[in-house]
């Protein structure tokens, strides 16, 4: 088992998400709750969970959010996998997500979207750095699914 992307964070439901319980999966970082774009990109992963769980694959999203925060955005938006909290930023920077951004022509350290997908042995098998929400779960969605075929 390769545990250099695995970790353990707690999660919106109050309890600990141990990555190496959940593999293979799907995690994507993302700015913010409750902004435009992270919750358009939310709900894409709540429409498209069950053709993940089809193929074989956990979904989590982490931002650096509390807990509390990611309870409210999950009952507003009826979400149905796991955010969890990275207040320390530790899996944020093991993943290399913490970027230099310019937010109203001030730089602002934060994260940078992006996804990863790890396989059963906790390896990343794929990456999208710098993703446009747009269309982006339905690609991460065929990569997981050509992956699961291969398997």
């Amino acid at each position: 088992m390769n545990t250099e992307f695995l970790f353990t964070l707690p999660a919106d439901n109050g309890e600990d998400f141990v990555a190496a319980e959940h593999l293979p999966l799907v995690v994507y970082f993302y700015p913010k709750d409750a902004t435009p774009g992270c919750t358009t990109e939310a709900q894409a992963f709540r429409d498209h969970i069950e053709a993940f769980k089809s193929a074989g694959y956990t979904v989590v999203g982490i931002s650096r959010d509390s807990v509390k925060s990611h309870q409210n955005f999950v009952c507003k938006q009826e979400l149905n996998f796991p955010l969890l909290s990275d207040k320390e930023e530790t899996v944020c920077r093991q993943f290399d997500v913490i970027k230099e951004k310019n937010m109203y022509g001030k730089k602002v350290m934060g994260i940078e979207r992006s996804t990863f997908i790890l396989n059963s042995d906790g390896e990343m098998v794929h990456q999208w750095r710098k993703v446009k929400v747009a269309g982006h779960v339905e690609e991460v969605l065929a990569t997981v699914q050509n992956l699961a075929k291969s398997n």
